[in-house]
């Protein structure tokens, strides 16, 4: 995704079987490789850890304009 991965959209490059296809590979983005699993990330759930990426997402979108040309 060249221009970055909008929240709510699922990552091109995430599988059918809810893997990264580029997992360990250079060309996988830093925000990625950063993003470490922790207990309060990944809850008891799938559904737990989809609302704490959600929230993340919602927390690190840009503000509406943000980046349009004046």
């Amino acid at each position: 995704m060249p221009d970055g991965k909008p929240a709510g959209v699922r990552c091109v490059q995430l599988g059918d079987d809810l893997r990264c296809r580029i997992f360990g590979r250079p060309e996988r983005p830093a925000c990625c490789s950063g993003l470490q699993p922790s207990a309060e990330m990944c809850g008891a759930s799938r559904d737990d850890a989809l609302a704490w990426l959600t929230r993340l997402e919602v927390a690190t979108q840009p503000a509406p304009g943000a980046g349009a040309a004046r």
